[in-house]
């Protein structure tokens, strides 16, 4: 009798209907965030309508392959988890004063290459530093990236930034519809539809939109029907010094992201994040990175957005997002299809991100369960963090003062909620002497020391 290896659930392949409409789903669900880097920095620029839309075009086609070589990998490259990949906001900033101060593109890309080769060359390196991500501040920085994620919903929510009816109650009335749609399906729907609720409830939300007015598709018509994207489309790259290292500060931004995001999908997908997986996630970021300034686009980073899809879904299929790129690179040659994807209006989308989002922050919660927080300073660490991280969330003019590369760091509430939460973490538990290590509980007895409910390994929690 022949025993079979069983496959882990990250590994399966769904039937192709599945895997379409699973795929699907993952697209709709990051498309806005992915197209809003290249239509903010070519706005800012005052690039023409045509090169506005080579950008987008392009940023789908990159976006596509980044997230093959992720799920897919090669050799070293890729984590060969359900991860999406998409140009980083962290970059959008120093990339606009790029553009805008004499460098144009070709200072962009030129940037963009550099950090591309920086982030290949630190991967190893920030693959040591995963003893420093116990459960502690895995859970605090998966808890502050659904937070931060939570006002992009919002707006979505509202109409989207910029539009004229933005707050308008239809607006919110449709999100509120969709996100009912949404419950209802997972709720009472078979498990299959269960799966796909938010697919179903972008496409019900879309057929209600229509006829209310919420969005037409004339821009469908003005589209192409194919778009190829050639390298250096805008001219030879480039290579300022200050350029270069603004976009080096959003490189080690991008990988502290990247990090979190990566830890988050393992917890989700029962895949624990071993050092060299981490390296090979980041890796692959690099490589996409440098093909973005090849092909006329911008860093690459992990999307949180479909982080919180893997945990509401509960598909943990790797080649389910690989489908998804593989229809992103089809988007990407077909700006017609692109334009028909563009066309859902924002409040649907907002009603589908309210539930991804808090998944992702209650994903973060339940990650916390495994940490003892009696005797210990361990609350603190967590509340600090999450205060840093939610900070420029809330408030995001509140660093505008400060020097550009602080701005970077600090303006992602990732990136900062992650950073406090390592030194805290490194200064209640791993420092010798603190007072946490063993303070008396209310009967009198010595606590354990902190270490042991920070580290506690994931197979010996119950």
């Amino acid at each position: 009798m022949v025993q079979t290896t069983p496959v882990h659930p990250v590994d399966e392949v769904p039937p192709a209907r599945q895997l379409a409409a699973f795929g699907l789903q993952h697209v709709l669900a990051m498309y806005a965030g992915a197209v809003a880097v290249p239509l903010i920095v070519g706005g800012a620029m005052k690039l023409s309508p045509a090169d506005l839309a080579y950008l987008i075009t392009a940023d789908l086609l990159v976006c596509g392959i980044a997230t093959l070589i992720q799920c897919i990998g090669f050799w070293r490259f890729g984590v060969r988890l359900p991860i999406m990949q998409g140009c980083t906001f962290a970059a959008v900033s120093p990339m606009v004063l790029i553009g805008t101060t004499g460098g144009g593109l070709p200072a962009i890309y030129g940037s963009v290459i550099v950090a591309g080769l920086a982030i290949m060359l630190l991967a190893p390196v920030f693959g040591r530093l995963l003893r420093f991500f116990p459960p502690l501040v895995t859970g605090t920085v998966i808890l502050i990236i659904g937070i931060s994620l939570l006002p992009v919903a919002g707006n979505w929510v509202a109409g989207g930034v910029g539009s004229a009816d933005f707050g308008a109650p239809k607006n919110i009335a449709l999100a509120v519809f969709v996100l009912v749609v949404v419950l209802g399906v997972q709720r009472f729907g078979p498990a299959f539809l269960s799966r796909i609720a938010v697919l179903i409830g972008i496409g019900v939300g879309l057929a209600v939109a229509v006829p209310f007015g919420f969005t037409d598709f004339e821009g469908v018509g003005d589209a192409h029907w194919v778009g190829i994207s050639t390298p250096f489309h805008f001219g030879a790259p480039t290579f300022e010094f200050s350029a270069i290292v603004s976009m080096l500060v959003v490189a080690l931004v991008t990988m502290t992201e990247t990090t979190g995001d990566l830890i988050a999908v393992g917890e989700m997908t029962d895949r624990r994040i071993e050092p060299r997986s981490l390296s090979d996630g980041l890796r692959a970021d690099g490589l996409s990175t440098v093909l973005g300034g090849v092909f006329n686009t911008f860093p690459y980073t992990a999307y949180a957005q479909n982080v919180g899809l893997v945990g509401m879904t509960r598909v943990r299929s790797r080649w389910v997002v690989a489908t998804a790129g593989g229809i992103l690179v089809v988007l990407g040659l077909l700006p017609k299809l692109g334009a028909v994807v563009a066309a859902v209006p924002a409040p649907v989308l907002g009603g589908a991100g309210l539930v991804m989002f808090g998944t992702v922050a209650a994903s973060g919660l339940r990650t916390l369960t495994r940490v003892d927080f009696k005797g210990n300073n361990n609350l603190t660490v967590v509340a600090v963090s999450v205060a840093m991280g939610v900070l420029p969330v809330g408030v995001p003019t509140i660093y505008e003062k400060f020097p550009d590369w602080f701005q970077t760091v600090m303006n992602s509430g990732i990136s900062a909620g992650c950073l406090t939460a390592i030194v805290l973490n490194l200064l209640f538990n791993h420092l010798p002497g603190t007072a946490g290590s063993a303070a008396p509980e209310p009967d009198g007895l010595a606590a354990g020391g902190a270490e042991e409910g920070v580290e506690k390994s994931r197979e010996e929690v119950v």
